[in-house]
C-alpha cells in the first residue's frame, strides 16, 4: 500500500526493522539560538542568572535528551549513544547551541541531535525566564549527519 518506513502494509504504525542493518559510525550535528535581550545575555555570561548557571544547566539538559530521545519521539529507536557534545556561543542577539551526537549502530542518530538542542534551549528559557519571557527559540535544524547507507549529508549553507 505504501512505501513509508513507518507505515506497514494497512498503514498501520509500525518500527522500522533495522536487525538486518550493518553497524556503522554515525554522527549527527545540530544548531538552534535563543535570541534574548542584551540584559539577559549579559547576565547569562556573568553568571547572574537568578537560577544560577543557565549553560552548564542546558548542557547538562541537553545531553540528557539525546539519551531519551526514544522515549519521546514515537517509533524513534532507544540508542546507546557514544558521545554528546553541547557548545554554546554568544551571539549579540542571544546564544547558539550546536549538538554534535555519535554512536556506532544500526540507524540514524540526527533525532538525538535535534532533541538535545532542543531542550538544551528550552532549558536556556526556563533558566533565564524571570529576566526575560520574551526569547525566542528558533532555527533548530539538522545541519550535517554522517554514516549509514546515505552517507554523509550537508545542510545547504552550512
Amino acid at each position: 500500500m505504501n512505501k513509508l518506513t513507518h507505515l506497514d502494509a494497512a498503514g498501520n504504525a509500525r518500527m522500522v526493522d533495522v536487525g538486518g542493518k550493518a553497524e556503522t559510525h554515525r554522527v549527527a550535528i545540530a544548531k538552534g539560538a535563543i535570541r534574548m535581550n542584551a540584559a539577559t545575555l549579559a547576565a547569562i555570561a556573568a553568571g547572574n542568572a537568578p537560577k544560577g548557571d543557565v549553560l552548564g544547566a542546558a548542557r547538562i539538559a541537553g545531553i540528557m535528551a539525546a539519551k531519551k530521545t526514544g522515549d519521546l519521539i514515537p517509533l524513534c529507536h532507544p540508542l546507546g549513544v557514544d558521545a554528546v557534545n553541547i557548545d554554546f556561543e554568544l551571539a549579540e542577539t542571544g546564544i547558539e547551541c550546536t549538538a554534535t551526537v555519535s554512536l556506532t549502530g544500526k540507524t540514524g542518530i540526527e533525532m538525538e541531535a535535534l532533541t538535545a538542542v532542543s531542550v538544551a534551549l528550552l532549558t536556556v528559557y526556563d533558566m533565564a525566564k524571570a529576566l526575560d519571557k520574551g526569547m525566542v527559540i528558533e532555527g533548530v535544524r539538522l545541519i550535517e549527519k554522517r554514516g549509514g547507507k546515505s552517507g554523509t549529508w550537508r545542510a545547504d549553507g552550512a
